[in-house]
This record gives C-alpha cells, structure tokens and sequence, in this order.
C-alpha cells in the first residue's frame, strides 16, 4: 500500500465518522442546480509524506499526475494567471470579468518582484537563490494570500504558502492549505507539491526529504460521501516509482520531466458533482 493511499483512507474515515457537519450555516459554495453545497470536516489535518521514500500518488483510483504537475508549473514556473495557458479546465470557473485570467490570483503573485539587499526577485527566484546562497535561513518561502489583492482574484487561494528549510543535503518543505475538497483535491495537490518540492531540490543540488501537507479545513462534500465510501473501500496497489529527468535548470522542467513507473491503479469513472 502506498502512504498516499494509506493517509487519504484514514483521513477520510475520520471525517466521515468524526467530523463536523455545517448544514445549520450559510455557505458559499453551490452544486450546479443552486443547492448549497454542504460539508463534512476536520479542523487541521496534518500528513508527512518522504519523497525520498516513495512519490505520494494515490492508487485507489487514476491520478494524472501530469496534469497536476502542469498547474504548478503554470504558477511557479510561468508565473500566470491565464487560463488558455492550460490543457485542462479545472480553472474556467473562476476566471473574473469575462476574461481569460483569475485575476491577481496564484501565479499572478509569484510574478511580482520585490527589492532586497542583494537586489530584485520575485518570489520563486528568491527561493531558488536563497537555497544556494542562504541555505540555513528560515526565511525560506513563497505565499499567494495577498489580502491587499483578495479583492481582484477569482478565487482565494486555497494552497495558499510553502515554507522551505534545508536540513544536511535535503529539502523538507511545509504546504499550507485553507481548505480542501478532499474528493477532487487531496492527492492532486500532494502530488504537485511533491513535483514542486523535487525541482527546487535538484535546482539546488540537494536531495528532496520530507513534504508536510498541514490542512486547515479537510472536507468532504455531501455529494461525495458516497464516492468516497467507494474508493476507499478498495485494495491499494504499491506504491510506482517516480522518475524524473536529470534537470538542473527549474525553468528548463515540463510536465514530461516526470514518468510513473509500474503505477496500477483502479479504474473510477463516474461523472463526480464538483461545487462552484
């Protein structure tokens, strides 16, 4: 059994047997027909992934893995807000004014330079630099919460800080998130956090350690309950190897730097409801 799978399993069960129900409140999201979308939660779950054990991919059912890969690559790599720049549409709904951008959200924030000492960065940049050059500072990290720009975004975002600190040769780093569907998200952002977390490491000559996935608000939506009692009920498959291109560069990585080996997994193709 993979880790990944083995956490999204008693993750899940504890929400659904323990977790808090918010049908007595008023709550943003919608189903498609305009029926509130309620939830199910946990306050702050906490999960460690070692990458340099196993790559966290779920195999309870297909993770394209890729696709995730390509969205953080569109955040911190390309640094866009521009919906066209992806071949999926996970983010259409979300778009602001009739446009093609989600505003001021995500990559739009790691695009923006600020002055130091040593000169000019935006925030990926300064991580990259101060992983070679300041490798014991714990001022290591990037944020996309910008309050004073929360007013221009599509969405606010839910993955919102990583916080990276250096530890002998390897690269640990904290993913804080707001808030999670755990259906649709969960192992979609591990995996492109873990992504994320191996290329700095190899831009900065050091090995990738511990991924540390803290969740404030884990949820799981009502119309998802029964999806969810349906993954987790099947047999996990062993973990696949991840195999990544021999890549220095962090800007010179594509979606195709990364190859699953031996990566089973069950099949699941039921239309699943998402909440806008």
């Amino acid at each position: 059994m993979s880790l990944a799978d083995e956490l999204f399993i008693k993750n899940c069960r504890d929400i659904i047997e323990n977790g808090a129900w918010d049908t007595d409140l008023e709550v943003r999201p919608r189903w498609e027909d305009g029926t509130p979308a309620h939830t199910v939660k946990k306050f702050c779950l906490v999960n460690r992934y070692d990458l340099s054990k196993e790559f966290p991919v779920m195999t309870l059912r297909r993770v394209f893995y890729r696709s995730a890969i390509e969205e953080v690559l569109w955040i911190y790599q390309q640094k866009s807000n521009d919906v066209t720049k992806l071949s999926t549409n996970i983010w259409d709904s979300w778009t602001v004014n009739g446009g093609n951008t989600i505003g001021k959200a995500y990559g739009y924030q790691m695009s923006v330079k600020h002055k130091y000492p040593e000169g000019e960065f935006d925030q990926v940049d300064r991580v990259l630099y101060d992983l070679k050059h300041n490798p014991a500072s714990r001022r290591i990290m990037t944020s996309t919460y910008n309050h004073h720009d929360l007013n221009e975004m599509g969405l606010a975002p839910c993955a919102y800080s990583m916080t990276y600190n250096v530890t002998g040769n390897k690269l640990n780093a904290i993913l804080n998130q707001r808030s999670q569907d755990m259906l649709t998200a969960n192992n979609w952002n591990v995996c492109q956090y873990a992504a994320l977390l191996i290329m700095f490491a190899k831009a900065s000559g050091l090995e990738a350690g511990e991924l540390v996935h803290v969740i404030a608000d884990a949820h799981i939506y009502d119309r998802h309950i029964d999806y969810v009692k349906e993954i987790i009920s099947k047999e996990p498959y062993p973990a696949p190897v991840m195999k990544v291109d021999d890549i220095t560069d962090f800007y010179k990585f594509t979606k195709n730097s990364f190859t699953l080996e031996n990566y089973r997994y069950h099949e699941f193709d039921k239309k699943i409801p998402v909440a806008i």
